[in-house]
């Protein structure tokens, strides 16, 4: 049973660097031929409002009477058209971004895109409005795509942060740059800490009688390792960069929701939206698709994203890379 164990576990580590060289190749090739041009990306926009009328409109169709949805049909009209006369050049906008979190942030080249669109139209009394669904994960990436957000801090746009899922770890740290944040009541909100983890094949190559060499420059060029020896002191120099990015982590936040007790919020645990709102990590309880459709009455409401396109190669290794992650994550 043991010897089958351990043949297994030769059997996974050969399977992940077997996967992880042919995508270091499939990236190399990608980088030899060139990166893509932006000839293929263009900015898509969707009029929120026409498609709230176009639903509304659907179903006064298939569940009114003819002549009844007729009717109400040709009211809607002029009752828009006064609204819209009475607040010509007066109606505000809500332009509306959605970001879709994994470990790498890969959203972030789309929403650097966006954030420096929006900056280029908003004019006062606009808002931009950021559905984030976001789990967390490596801290450059996150880090950028919160940089991207503060961006709009800087300026007086209006910058509203929707959890409807989850805004947790990395995802906060977008988050909290916010305005205003609003989660869904049962949203998972909070995980403000850091966490590493990898397994170490050491003992299990020394038995099998394979040597693992690592040459470095620089004391702390290399700490832990997978299948190198890891000494105390290597675990000591990673906890005390654990501390020193959590650290960072709550600077962060201070300084955007300075009313926060970080020493309650700071453990890495996440908490539900209801829970969320008695700890000053969200301002209020309500779901984006609420808020929208309130916003709606006096709101020009303009969904935004930017489609960059992905050569066949470039698909085809995001989704090996999502299949790694997935086997190492389970996410």
């Amino acid at each position: 049973m043991i010897e089958a164990l351990v043949d297994y576990g030769l059997f996974l580590a050969k399977t992940l660097t077997l996967v992880l060289l042919i995508g270091a190749l499939l990236t190399a090739l990608m980088r030899a031929r060139g990166r893509f041009h932006a000839d293929g990306d263009r900015l898509e926009v969707t009029d929120l409002n026409g498609k709230y009328r176009d639903l509304a409109r659907a179903l006064k169709q298939a569940s009114l009477p003819k002549k009844a949805a007729l009717k109400a049909l040709k009211e809607e009209r002029k009752a828009r058209k006064r609204r819209d006369q009475a607040a010509e050049g007066e109606r505000r906008r809500i332009f509306v971004i959605d970001f879709h979190g994994d470990i790498k942030a890969t959203e972030v080249a789309s929403l650097r895109e966006l954030i420096t669109c929006v900056l280029m139209e908003v004019g006062e009394g606009d808002e931009l409005l950021v559905r984030l669904e976001n789990a967390g994960g490596v801290l450059a990436e996150h880090g950028l795509a919160a940089s991207q957000l503060a961006r709009v801090r800087g300026t007086k746009t209006r910058l509203t942060v929707a959890v409807d899922k989850v805004a947790a770890s990395g995802g906060y740290l977008m988050a909290c740059v916010a305005d205003h944040i609003i989660a869904a009541p049962f949203a998972a909100v909070g995980s403000v800490g850091v966490v590493v983890q990898l397994p170490n094949f050491h003992r299990l190559l020394e038995r099998r009688g394979v040597d693992f060499e690592l040459h470095t420059a620089g004391e702390y060029k290399r700490t832990l390792t997978l299948f190198g020896e890891n000494t105390d002191a290597d675990r000591e120099k990673v906890r005390e960069q654990l501390e020193d990015t959590h650290r960072l982590f709550k600077n962060f936040i201070r300084e955007y929701r300075p009313d926060v007790d970080l020493d309650r919020v700071a453990t890495g645990e996440y908490w539900q939206g209801i829970q969320a709102l008695d700890l000053g990590l969200v301002d209020e309880v309500k779901t984006s698709d609420d808020y929208l459709l309130e916003a709606s009455a006096d709101a020009d409401l303009y969904l935004v994203a930017y489609a960059v396109h992905k050569r066949p190669l470039e698909r085809l290794l995001a989704a090996m890379q999502g299949g790694v992650r997935r086997v190492l994550f389970g996410r």
